[in-house]
């Protein structure tokens, strides 16, 4: 009997998914003011005032921002912040 041989579609498409980090995604909403949204991110990403508060002005402009990427498990942490600060967030396979 020959030896199974790996089907490299298959390979690719698990390489695929495992290189693909998850995102952050803060939304906007009409209670926390843009000055906290900038503190929450200085705070809990350590982002310098001048990347946080761009980011926050994603939040409120454009609706929504990636805040952080990276693996699932990490993203689903950072997600649990921001909930813990009051902020509406989701993560998302980063496409």
């Amino acid at each position: 009997m020959a030896p199974a041989q790996a089907r490299p579609d298959l390979e690719d498409e698990l390489d695929v998914t495992l290189q693909t980090p998850w995102v952050t995604i803060v939304w906007n909403d009409p209670i926390n003011l843009m000055s906290y949204v900038t503190y929450v991110f200085q705070t809990y990403f350590g982002y310098a005032k001048e990347k946080a508060t761009k980011l926050m002005l994603d939040v409120h402009h454009k609706g929504r921002a990636v805040v952080s990427a990276g693996s699932r498990e990490k993203m689903e942490r950072d997600v649990e912040a921001m909930h813990s600060y009051g902020l509406w967030a989701t993560l998302a396979k980063d496409d």
